[in-house]
């Protein structure tokens, strides 16, 4: 008996690319050259100044990202154009056949919805502690009391690190005067 591992898939399984590309792989390419031309128009709305420290301004870096998006679009269409393809996905330990977890995906919609709806009310560390512990029990970890510690320790981390080391205040809430 053989211990290696086959891939199930062969080249003769898999379909040949399309003359003229995807159409999918077309519309990323849109997506790109328009996200590309957005930064650029934005960017030129970013006043053209300068200084001693700073002799770019601040139009350079948004400027040339959203040029770059634009070069990757054009560059991505080309590569579609002549046949160029992505791998398809393996699915290493993923039983692709198996239907989405609709459970999992609403609860953690739930949470993150929870989380924008409390954060002003109850202030970060609590709707941060909620989110961080409603996410673990949503995909299926049960040690409630470890992810409680856990959660709270990262609300309070990301609290302090936000005010401290950002200079950026999250919401107290119900907790403003004894952070």
């Amino acid at each position: 008996m053989s211990s290696e591992v086959k891939d199930e898939r062969t080249a003769e399984d898999s379909p040949p690319p399309r003359e003229g590309g995807d159409r999918a792989q077309y519309g990323v390419c849109v997506f790109l050259a328009l996200l590309g031309t957005a930064v650029i128009v934005d960017a030129l709305g970013i006043p053209h100044i300068t200084s001693g420290t700073d002799p770019v301004g601040p139009r350079a870096v948004p400027l040339i990202l959203g040029a770059l998006l634009v070069l990757l679009a054009v560059l991505y269409a080309v590569d579609v154009a002549r046949g160029g393809h992505g791998e398809p996905e393996a699915g290493e330990d993923v039983d692709l056949s198996g239907g989405s977890d609709w459970r999992t995906v609403l609860l953690l919609v739930a949470v993150f919805v929870a989380n924008a709806l409390l954060i002003e009310r109850l202030g970060w560390v609590i709707s941060g502690g909620l989110l961080f512990w409603g996410t673990a029990f949503a995909l299926g970890n049960r040690h409630y009391i470890r992810n409680l510690l856990i959660a709270v320790t990262l609300s309070l981390t990301t609290f302090y690190a936000f005010a401290i080391g950002l200079g950026v205040n999250l919401p107290a809430g119900v907790l403003q005067g004894i952070l």
